[in-house]
């Protein structure tokens, strides 16, 4: 395949931390790419090295001429003051502009700019441009055009980012956490937009449905390298337990031969000079090498909760308003003990109210909440750190607890701080320069240091590494106490609650006994049931009939099928064959034939493989 760009030997430090060194890999036409690594190693910085906010110390970062490449940002940045309409064709080229001068036109309501601008748009064919982008607002339900940026809550903001980006048509895209603040409809529209897309894309996400979905590639960073592995997120996580493996063996052999290297190295001191400097040399180059750490440092949770009675919190009768809008009606519940509930619903519907109303942070106003003596609140909001930001991590925490039971033994909180991956440097650092996923990190660590049992979790998955998230899992499964958590993470939803409270709007809440995975199959059979049903109400007895007897393939159509899984695995074969001859590093003298049929055989097998799967329906 064509290559994209290349990164060659791209190194970046702050200060004396260097972040990863020699980074080396190259990025194909058609790659989905996820960019594995801790939080803290310079995922997002390498994102925008690469994209070219940020200047590496060293190394180059290749395009290929006349790539075209967009960048979505944790926190997208819009212009003050501008309009969806505006923000939304800021630097979209000439089409884009021609749109909002139109759409300009439209809202100020003169009919001689208006004609002006109709006529400029069928000079410039931007009728179609404009269609697409008013659906495309549309489906990430931005359909107010003419709001305010300044309005927008921390979702809307990144699916308007997401428009934005997605308008612009590039060849390749780079995506830092494309999923935080997003509901779950929109990151499944996402998703199956970017599987389905031919555009190349490289991606920083702790989404691990996300990356099993889209992703053909992983790319991870561990001790400031780089490594590539060709396939899903499943297949990495088998490889790279593979390669941890063998390195480990290797690294048992290297210091087994650096022992006998040493002894020979401290005999005979005097003569030293003398020895074969190629073996001295081999020495410290051993030496080096079994200093390769494979430990994986993790995030060790031990705090254990402290005792909850039987009696949790009941709620009666809770009801809450702003206005107009509904967010709860006439609520009842019991809570039991040991309970884990995942909180889910759209953007605004009023999940966070929801948890502050429980908090007393929020007034309801009618019903009340009969909260237990024993319960301990542990409150993880979405907005962060209360922290000052010109403190010390060390200060901050100390101001908390000068002593934390962990385990029933008292430890100091720079002890506590390094279970929570705060080496005794990092702990000097001031909260203001720690990176997103430090913050959530310190974020956690102050709330279970006060041993809570009742965790209140809002959107911890957000900025969080993926072998922070499995720990965090594994935690709350044997947490000895009670959870309510608000997530769009479907993975950590379906590790971790026992059922669901769906927030459905205006005011109405529905208790589901399952995973998140579970519930959304329920719901897509429901509507596949309701629209059966409503086919099958408007057809007479005869249609319906002969509509029966068309869900069965027929003897063509059968015959059809069996010769599409033929041509889908010739197909698919050479695509392997190519993709193969792509990457061997080979110099290919045909290379634009071979690339123009790699893109006739991608086409056929996505237009075979769709028409298989309508036929596989009828068997």
């Amino acid at each position: 395949m064509p290559s994209f760009l290349q990164l060659e030997k791209v190194t970046k430090s702050y200060g004396d931390r260097l972040l990863f060194g020699d980074i080396t890999f190259g990025i194909d036409e058609g790659d989905k790419i996820g960019l594995i690594a801790k939080n803290g190693t310079g995922k997002t910085t390498l994102l925008r090295i690469i994209a070219g906010v940020e200047s590496a110390d060293s190394g180059d970062v290749v395009f290929r001429n006349g790539l075209k490449v967009a960048f979505l940002e944790q926190m997208p940045v819009f212009v003050p003051g501008s309009n969806l309409i505006d923000a939304c064709l800021k630097d979209g080229g000439p089409t884009a502009e021609v749109v909002r001068r139109y759409e300009k036109a439209l809202a100020g309501g003169d009919s001689v700019e208006i004609n002006a601008a109709v006529h400029e748009m069928d000079n410039a064919r931007a009728w179609d441009y404009e269609d697409r982008l008013k659906q495309m607002l549309s489906r990430l339900e931005l359909n107010d055009i003419t709001a305010s940026v300044d309005h927008l809550s921390g979702g809307q903001r990144k699916r308007l980012a997401i428009a934005r980006m997605l308008m612009q048509e590039p060849d390749m895209i780079i995506l830092d956490e494309p999923t935080n603040h997003l509901d779950i409809p929109v990151i499944e529209w996402l998703e199956a937009y970017l599987k389905r897309s031919r555009v190349t894309l490289l991606m920083v996400t702790h989404d691990r449905y996300f990356l099993d979905r889209v992703c053909n590639r992983i790319i991870e960073l561990d001790n400031r390298t780089a490594y590539a592995y060709d396939g899903n997120y499943d297949y990495y996580l088998r490889r790279r337990a593979e390669r941890i493996e063998a390195m480990s063996a290797e690294l048992a052999k290297v210091k087994n031969t650096l022992r006998r290297e040493q002894e020979w190295m401290s005999r005979q001191p005097q003569a030293r000079a003398g020895k074969a400097k190629y073996r001295i040399d081999q020495f410290y180059d051993l030496k080096d090498r079994s200093r390769v750490d494979l430990s994986d440092k993790n995030v060790t949770l031990e705090v254990k909760s402290s005792y909850i009675g039987s009696k949790i919190f009941e709620a009666k009768g809770i009801s809450k308003s702003f206005g107009d809008k509904k967010i709860l009606d006439d609520f009842n519940y019991t809570f039991a003990r040991y309970e884990k509930v995942g909180l889910v619903g759209a953007n605004g519907v009023g999940k966070s109210t929801f948890v502050k109303m429980l908090l007393g942070l929020v007034k309801q106003d009618a019903g009340e909440w009969n909260v237990g003596e024993t319960v301990r609140f542990g409150y993880y909001s979405q907005d962060g750190l209360s922290f000052d930001n010109d403190k010390k991590v060390i200060d901050a925490v100390t101001e908390i607890a000068e002593d934390i039971n962990v385990n029933g033994r008292s430890v100091a909180p720079m002890q506590f701080l390094q279970k929570f991956l705060f080496s005794v440097p990092d702990q000097q650092k001031y909260i203001h320069t720690l990176s997103g996923g430090e913050r959530c990190r310190l974020h956690l660590a102050t709330i279970l240091m006060r041993q809570p049992n009742f965790l209140i979790l809002d959107e911890p998955t957000n900025d969080l590494d993926i072998v922070t998230l499995g720990i965090l899992e594994e935690y709350l499964a044997d947490f000895k106490g009670c959870a309510i958590i608000i997530s769009h993470d479907r993975y950590f939803l379906d590790n971790v609650v026992d059922h669901l409270f769906v927030m459905q709007g205006d005011g109405v809440v529905k208790d589901f006994p399952g995973s998140y995975s579970e519930y959304r199959e329920y719901v897509a059979s429901l509507e596949k049931s309701e629209s059966s049903q409503d086919v099958r109400a408007d057809k007479k007895p005869q249609e319906r009939h002969r509509a029966e007897r068309a869900e069965k393939m027929t003897f063509k159509e059968r015959r059809e099928f069996e010769a599409l899984t033929a041509e889908i695995e010739s197909l698919t074969a050479e695509k392997a064959e190519l993709d193969a001859l792509f990457n061997s590093g080979e110099v290919i003298g045909d290379i634009a034939d071979k690339s123009a049929r790699y893109n006739v055989v991608c086409e056929l097998l996505d237009e075979k493989e769709m028409r298989w799967l309508e036929l596989s329906e009828k068997s």
